[in-house]
């Protein structure tokens, strides 16, 4: 490994691979095109951006060559995104290469700069990232890699037609790596069009969930709910990421538990691109208890020592469910994911026990003493 990028990789406490980089590195590193699935908190993102990161820096362009983008890596989320470019920056700091984030949510005129320039990687959701190929402000006729991160989920928003579009202004001759929690029928057959004789990696029969996560619920009436909830988070140490189904629900929530002295904070899409990261920065330095969130953030948000996960609103399938509950568990830390339920919502709940093979424990959490929430 190149000197430089083996000081960035120790110094951001990387010692050990995890299964998925050890089978990803070699076939990544030899040119090979992978379809990789492996459960959520494995260290996806470092499996690709290493060996992508080593090969930039062993095969540098020719002097006189003209410039241009060597990686294009698609996400679907903004938050994925920054984050994705964000440990770029972190492995890549002392190398020379460069990098640029590309969503919405904010300005287009930086980002177009930035891909003029152009730089090494670019990271973009693909919605924004079409805008700026259609405005002419960037162009992948040097492309080398393609690399879909949480493919499963841009299939399931409806992201699929953008990432064709875009594939097709790509060079024919590439390498494209393809990265999922799940792998559906699907997901396999979306990935297989645009890949040439794939490797297929599959680490733990893939889609599954770590097994450091305890999967708890708790039956209570939605109208105690928020007053359960309030309770539990003030008798509760550390970090709590609470899901909601609605944007509106998840600012009713965070209002009602905030007058009930529970320092949270809620991210939605009906927030600023500035809203989400100063929430997200708020609650991974421990200034907010408690993230309130709809399912925006259930790809992408990698934040250590995340303790509990609580499902206020049950999610809609058991894929919601395992990109949720995902958020803890991490890197072989133990967490603990609580799903609060309604009688009438306890068969929905046992159809994702069954789909997932995991068990719902009763809750030893603190009882409600009386509702405190307005």
């Amino acid at each position: 490994m190149d000197a430089r990028l083996s000081r960035a990789v120790l110094a951001r406490g990387f010692e050990l691979t995890t299964p998925v980089q050890s089978a990803t590195f070699p076939l990544v590193l030899g040119g090979a095109d992978v379809i990789a699935c492996a459960q959520t908190g494995t260290g996806k993102t470092a499996a690709f951006l290493i060996p992508i990161l080593q090969r930039l820096l062993t095969a540098r362009p020719q002097v006189g060559a003209p410039a241009s983008t060597r990686v294009l890596v698609l996400a679907p989320t903004r938050e994925l995104a920054v984050q994705i470019d964000g440990d770029v920056d972190g492995f890549a700091y002392d190398t020379g290469l460069s990098s640029v984030a590309v969503y919405g949510g904010v300005g287009a005129a930086t980002q177009s700069h930035a891909l003029r320039a152009p730089a090494d990687l670019v990271v973009a959701t693909p919605g924004r990232l079409l805008d700026h190929l259609r405005a002419g402000a960037t162009r992948f006729d040097g492309l080398e890699v393609l690399v879909l991160d949480e493919a499963d989920r841009m299939l399931d928003m409806g992201f699929w037609p953008d990432v064709r579009r875009i594939v097709e202004t790509l060079p024919q001759v590439r390498q494209t790596l393809f990265f999922s929690a799940t792998m559906s029928d699907d997901v396999f057959r979306s990935a297989s069009g645009i890949m040439r004789d794939p490797r297929m990696i599959r680490i733990d029969g893939g889609g599954g969930l770590p097994g450091t996560i305890e999967h708890r619920k708790h039956e209570v009436p939605a109208s105690d709910k928020t007053a359960w909830l309030a309770t539990f988070l003030r008798r509760t140490q550390g970090s709590t990421l609470v899901f909601t189904r609605t944007k509106h629900g998840a600012e009713r929530l965070c209002n009602r538990l905030t007058r009930a002295g529970v320092r949270c904070v809620a991210i939605h899409g009906n927030r600023t691109q500035g809203q989400r990261s100063a929430a997200i920065e708020g609650f991974r330095s421990g200034r907010y208890t408690a993230l309130i969130a709809t399912d925006i953030a259930a790809r992408g948000l990698d934040i250590d020592g995340i303790g509990h996960v609580v499902n206020y609103d049950l999610p809609d399938s058991p894929d919601s469910y395992l990109h949720r509950v995902g958020r803890t568990g991490r890197a072989a830390a133990v967490g603990t994911a609580l799903t609060l339920v309604g009688v009438e919502e306890l068969d929905a709940l046992r159809t994702i026990e069954r789909s997932l093979n995991i068990r719902f424990s009763d809750t030893g959490a603190p009882s409600l003493d009386r509702p405190t929430v307005v």
